[in-house]
């Protein structure tokens, strides 16, 4: 019963973090890039990407303690559970001195990273932060270990409740020191003490909370061999992943400056949003998995019942949620990039379809990565990753130098369509014991549902400003602030708009399904004729097969001139109603001056 308490109070709290960290960022983001511009905010991503490539030197390491801490526990096995937190504590202490060794010499080697891409004073201000998230992720790695162990003992409610501390007081510290004209380097050197205090809270409920114990004794270099090679795997799709997410801002900064990251920078931090959706469902299944494929290790169909009766059911609440933030992103992300980031971000749009598009195939599927490593099959994947890095690095380097952020963004997407959409699939079915045909018909059935509403949303983009939106509800704030029963005169038109909107889209969506018939007709009557052209020639068919074709093509026109008379009545009505409304709010305002509870002043604001 504890257990199933901390699953859902897990569940619950990864999505109210998720949910705080996107609500946060996005209200901190625009501050961010308003006080440090474009080109010191790209500065900013570009080192904190460089850094991030230095996490591969974990080896994967980290991903393999749940699988063994789950076989320990098994076995019972105490004394081993103490040997691993040991051993993994002795590793990760290692791979952070060499981390802050390889972190220094690139901090004091910059110019061969980026050569002409900095200035002079972006380079002293690199070298800064490099030093401050360098000597970060020194610390961060063996302090890691305490987060894996609260992971494995399912402990979700602490360990979601420090991220959700670091989420919410972040942002509150470091806009003061922004607004203080302290930079990028005051913001890192928050954000640094307050990981570091999250890190040290996560070390005190271990041992104090937890008891976990270490021990050197009887030390099995068979097991560290074992890891290692578990591990080794794993380490290659780090690699891929650093590919994917951080070298793309580097290539970007080397070849086309800082500004041109900071436009890719926010592209890729919505795109981190949208994976945020995916990753918080899978996370916590982590440790259940393992324990399934221990339990039905010896029964191969038993397994695989399991196994894609569960890859089924969380992928169906993953494509669901991805699927409408996806629309929601190619429906409304134009304008929400233009109020949110400012101008000159523009490109940020394209960027940001380009990388979530191909990604909801494995976002969707993010829960067979972790089947992989339970059932040690995560090597295939690996090479797959691997053949795909080498892939999207060298469509990147050729597209940048064209097409700047957006072929860096290009390169990303054609090596993850190709390696997730395809390859992985076929991985699934044959060798991971998941049905995979299974998944993609309840996917399928899924995904009808969700065409009316795509349907409306591309009618939305074709007849409504969506620009005007942001402006009309600072409008109504503005407005409310000056004179509240004016405000609800004027608010109290938008129920109209909304029946006009729902009327309009009701009617219109159905002709131009007909239209779309039509231009089938249309396209099946131009096939025949060009299939059977010598015929119609032989038999004098030609000015009779011309005819054929005006009468297709005049339904088309006739039906397309329909749909587009009912749906261009929504502007000229919607102008009526706005109009309507404005009258109103005049003659009420000049009976309240007239009355004396308003003034002449406010009416014409």
């Amino acid at each position: 019963m504890k257990h199933h308490n901390q699953l859902r109070s897990g569940s619950l709290l990864t999505y109210v973090q998720m949910t705080l960290n996107i609500i946060v960022s996005i209200a901190y983001t625009p501050f961010m890039l308003r006080i440090l511009g474009k080109s010191e905010y790209g500065l900013y991503s570009t080192v904190a990407s460089t850094i991030a490539i230095l996490s591969v030197l974990s080896l994967g390491f980290g991903g393999s303690y749940v699988r063994y801490y789950i076989l320990y526990r098994k076995e019972k096995a105490d004394d081993k559970i103490a040997r691993l937190n040991s051993l993994f504590l002795i590793v990760f202490s290692v791979i952070g001195l060499i981390a802050l060794a390889c972190g220094l010499y690139l901090t004091f080697h910059l110019e061969m990273v980026f050569k002409t891409g900095l200035t002079d004073a972006e380079y002293h201000t690199a070298r800064i932060l490099m030093l401050l998230l360098t000597a970060n992720l020194a610390v961060s790695f063996p302090m890691s270990v305490f987060s894996n162990i609260i992971s494995a003992q399912e402990q979700f409610v602490f360990l979601k409740a420090t991220e959700i501390l670091r989420t919410v007081v972040s942002p509150l510290v470091t806009l003061p020191v922004l607004l203080s004209g302290y930079g990028s380097i005051g913001m890192v050197v928050v954000t640094v003490t307050i990981s570091v205090f999250v890190d040290v809270l996560r070390l005190i409920y271990c041992f104090g909370k937890l008891h976990i114990r270490g021990s050197v004794r009887n030390f099995d270099g068979a097991v560290l061999k074992d890891i290692a090679v578990f591990s080794g795997f794993i380490a290659i799709n780090m690699v891929v992943d650093q590919v994917n997410n951080n070298l793309d801002k580097l290539i970007i900064t080397r070849f086309c400056g800082t500004a041109a990251t900071a436009v890719y920078a926010v592209g890729q931090q919505l795109h981190t949003y949208f994976i945020s959706f995916s990753t918080a469902v899978s996370s916590v299944f982590t440790p259940r998995i393992h324990q399934l494929v221990q339990d039905n290790k010896d029964d191969k169909a038993r397994l695989r019942s399991v196994l894609t009766e569960l890859f089924v059911r969380v992928g169906r609440i993953q494509f669901l949620i991805l699927s409408l933030v996806c629309t929601g992103i190619i429906f409304f992300g134009k304008p929400f990039i233009y109020f949110w980031a400012g101008p000159g971000y523009d490109d940020a749009y394209i960027i940001v379809l380009l990388l979530i598009i191909p990604g909801m195939v494995p976002l969707t599927q993010n829960l067979g990565i972790e089947m992989q490593r339970a059932q040690n099959l995560h090597k295939y994947r690996s090479i797959i990753y691997g053949a795909m890095a080498i892939g999207n690095l060298a469509i990147s380097i050729w597209l940048c130098r064209s097409l700047g952020a957006i072929g860096c963004a290009i390169g990303t997407a054609v090596a993850v369509a190709l390696a997730n959409g395809l390859v992985m699939n076929i991985f699934y079915q044959r060798r991971l014991n998941i049905d995979v045909t299974v998944f993609w018909k309840n996917i399928g059935r899924m995904a009808l549902g969700l065409l009316p509403p795509a349907a409306c949303g591309v009618l939305m983009m074709r007849f409504v400003n969506l620009y005007s939106i942001p402006m009309l509800l600072g409008g109504i704030i503005v407005t409310f602030t000056l004179e509240p029963v004016l405000t609800l005169v004027l608010v109290a038109t938008l129920p109209l708009l909304g029946v006009v909107v729902f009327s309009v889209s009701r009617r219109g969506v159905p002709l131009y399904v007909r239209v779309q018939s039509a231009v089938d007709a249309m396209v099946r009557k131009v096939q025949e004729n060009m299939t059977g052209v010598r015929v119609i020639k032989a038999l004098s068919k030609t000015e009779y097969e011309k005819g054929r074709f005006d009468e297709v093509n005049r339904e088309v026109v006739r039906r397309d001139q329909h749909a587009g008379a009912v749906m261009a009545t929504t502007n000229p009505v919607m102008s009526l109603l706005l109009n309507l409304g404005l009258t109103a709010v005049v003659v009420v305002g000049a009976f309240r001056v007239n009355a004396g509870v308003s003034q002449a002043g406010k009416i014409i604001a």
